[in-house]
């Protein structure tokens, strides 16, 4: 069983991760508390590739790392890559999103998410990108998940991210798409290295 390392502290982010790669001969475990990678990228897919690369070189293991967010059309893209910091809790990014959308007619929006896997010396060896497409709610709805999802509303099943049982939204949301594309390149992957 080959170690990866995922780039981050957060031992659900860790969990989750299992979930998208059960059945795969990887034993996943989380980066050192002491390693810290600052997010320097531009993209989503800069980021993710920065994470894995650095602490794959820092560890002398694989390491796989995300990077993702909410983008929204009439905010010319924003929060981006700072959606994460677009507050200080889940509610304030909210409140915020909505301040700034205002009356807009325009609510379309996205999920990005860009996973990078890279090899113990640092090189990115698989890339993907998931997105998953929708619109932002006037008011929350749901009480689950985190994050952007009681306002992030998917016209197709006429519920937001919150009001989702945790299956459908692995199934349909942006990480659920990005594991989706990385699964048959990691098993091939693990045949081929």
């Amino acid at each position: 069983m080959t170690l990866l390392v995922v780039a981050t502290g957060n031992p659900g982010k860790l969990q989750e991760m299992q979930e998208y790669l059960v059945g795969l001969d990887w034993e996943l475990t989380l980066k050192p508390d002491d390693l810290e990678i600052e997010e320097t990228g531009d993209t989503f897919m800069a980021n993710a590739c920065l994470k894995a690369s650095q602490v794959a070189m820092a560890t002398g293991k694989w390491a796989i790392a995300d990077d993702s967010g909410l983008s929204v059309d009439a905010l010319n893209g924003s929060p981006g890559i700072y959606s994460a910091r677009y507050g200080k809790t889940d509610a304030e990014r909210i409140e915020r999103l909505l301040f700034e959308l205002g009356n807009e007619l325009n609510r379309e929006a996205q999920f990005v998410c860009a996973v990078a896997l890279a090899r113990p010396d640092g090189s990115i060896a698989l890339q993907t990108e998931g997105i998953c497409f929708g619109e932002i709610l006037r008011a929350p709805r749901g009480t689950g998940g985190f994050g952007y999802d009681p306002i992030f509303y998917v016209p197709e099943m006429r519920l937001t991210f919150a009001e989702m049982k945790p299956e459908l939204k692995r199934s349909l949301s942006h990480r659920g798409q990005a594991f989706q594309a990385l699964l048959p390149q990691l098993k091939n992957l693990l045949n081929v290295e």
